[in-house]
């Protein structure tokens, strides 16, 4: 098994250190988990596809030290799965020379995300993502790194992504954007470091589109290889 496949799924949750701990479910040779941020700014759900390994449901309570094991083996590595009658409570991952040892969580005392069921009913911006937009807003949040949130500007047709928006006069980044689905709407704001780091774990994605709902709600999905990773971000209100 290719250990990189399984780092970069780790990456795409892990948010560098967002999230650390969640539930990895294999079921018909998908790979599952759910996820939430310790401020609960961001919910997530992601898959990857063509994953051979038993059915299971392992609790990782510290994803950063799991990460760290995983560094120490080649690329090519083969996972087992220790069991206790029906739990599962260490995973052993080895290449040619090494192993590893890694003892699992109980499922109880890993929270489980909430259940995404009142979805807004329409979304009213459609942003476009691409490789230049997540370069630029990346590059952006790095220059102003006491910066939190970003903001969704519409006005007469246009729409500007701005980081460090406020009603004073401080130092920020505009992004103009285009939009696939426009709508007037009303200034809204998001946690802008996860949005970031988002963006970082997803960053080979060639396209992607950022929904905003009025309600206060942010959606983007991104779909490339063997992983699907849908991000929900709660709105920020302002200072």
């Amino acid at each position: 098994m290719d250990k990189s496949k399984l780092v970069r799924f780790i990456e795409k949750y892990y948010l560098d250190k967002e999230v650390q701990s969640v539930i990895l479910e294999t079921k018909s040779d998908i790979l599952f988990t759910r996820f939430i941020t310790g401020d609960k700014s961001l919910l997530g759900e992601l898959t990857m596809s063509k994953w051979k390994f038993e059915n299971s449901e392992i609790g990782v309570y510290n994803t950063e030290q799991f990460l760290k094991l995983l560094d120490v083996l080649d690329a090519d590595v083969n996972l087992t799965l220790t069991r206790v009658g029906d739990k599962s409570v260490a995973l052993r991952v080895s290449d040619k020379l090494s192993s590893v040892n890694y003892m699992l969580s109980s499922l109880s005392v890993i929270n489980r995300p909430p259940e995404m069921k009142r979805l807004p009913s329409n979304f009213e911006l459609k942003i476009n993502v691409g490789r230049e937009f997540i370069h630029k807003f990346v590059t952006g949040k790095s220059a102003l790194p006491e910066t939190d949130t970003f903001t969704v500007l519409t006005d007469n047709g246009n729409t500007k992504v701005v980081i460090g928006y406020s009603a004073v006069n401080t130092n920020r980044v505009i992004l103009p954007v285009n939009t696939s689905v426009y709508s007037d709407m009303n200034a809204i704001s998001f946690n802008a470091n996860i949005f970031s780091k988002v963006l970082v774990a997803n960053k080979e994605c060639e396209s992607a589109e950022l929904q905003i709902s009025s309600e206060g709600l942010a959606k983007i999905n991104f779909k490339v290889d063997e992983y699907d990773v849908t991000y929900y971000l709660v709105e920020q209100l302002l200072q």
